[in-house]
């Protein structure tokens, strides 16, 4: 993959900040993983059917806070790619609190904490692998105290591109929320995310991602542990997919209802 210097001075940069607490005072308050399975057809570019098995890592730190996931998807064939393939994507990110690194509180009307976001996004697809594309992003951050919410983060990002077709300068607004409803004996877990890239770029244009998963906590409802299996849908709504135009000799725009399966461990 070819790297000019500009790309390279913002990865130094994207990594030092999330090595930053490596060499500081770095305590894990807790951690969370999982595995979930998903099912999921009449999707758009791709094949019209994906199979999906997603890895989860949470944890928060004295530092601030960590998500990764990879997807491992299976593409059996029907869509543009239509002999079926595999891809991997995943996303690292780490954000630093300011009122955890200053012990200061940084609290204001409904905001809790303030934070620097960044995030590393990796996208490998053996149909098109000399296109294989790296995202980094970095902006402010907001922790929000909103009623009702298990959590509800906002954050903003500039997304610097390295190798693939995105070109530079884009910019992104991503809320990520949790709601928790009792239900008879368990519990309703709404939970996702939005991904809004929000100028377009010569033929890369302003796309939105919503992504909200709606699971029933099985175990529960069944007299075991909580919080460990969980069974339900994940919505896809993705508007100018992949920031490909949505025509109408194209269809680009994704509306997919896919079940799933969650198991945390």
């Amino acid at each position: 993959m070819k790297v000019n210097n500009k790309s390279t001075v913002f990865a130094a940069s994207f990594l030092g900040f999330s090595c930053l607490p490596s060499v500081s005072h770095a305590d894990m308050n807790w951690h969370s993983e999982s595995l979930t399975y998903q099912y999921g057809k009449e999707f758009k570019v791709d094949a019209r059917t994906v199979q999906t098995i997603t890895f989860e890592h949470a944890s928060d730190w004295s530092w601030g806070d960590v998500y990764l996931f990879m997807d491992n998807n299976w593409y059996p064939g029907g869509g543009t790619y239509n002999d079926g393939h595999h891809s991997i994507y995943s996303e690292l990110a780490p954000r630093l609190s300011l009122g955890k690194v200053f012990d200061s509180k940084l609290s204001f009307g409904p905001v809790k904490d303030v934070l620097i976001a960044s995030s590393f996004e990796w996208d490998k697809n053996e149909k098109h692998g000399t296109h294989d594309q790296v995202n980094y992003l970095l902006g402010p951050g907001f922790d929000l105290d909103l009623p009702g919410f298990d959590y509800f983060q906002l954050n903003f990002y500039y997304r610097k591109p390295d190798g693939g077709v995105a070109p530079s300068g884009q910019w992104q607004i991503t809320p990520v929320w949790s709601y928790t409803i009792p239900i008879g004996r368990s519990d309703v877990v709404i939970d996702g995310y939005m991904d809004w890239v929000v100028n377009n770029k010569g033929t890369y244009h302003s796309n939105l991602l919503f992504n909200p998963q709606i699971k029933y906590d099985l175990g529960k409802h069944f007299g075991y542990e909580p919080k460990r299996f969980y069974a339900g849908v994940e919505y896809n709504n993705w508007t100018n997919k992949y920031a490909i135009k949505d025509t109408r000799a194209f269809d680009t725009d994704q509306n997919v209802t896919s079940l799933i399966v969650k198991v945390y461990f």
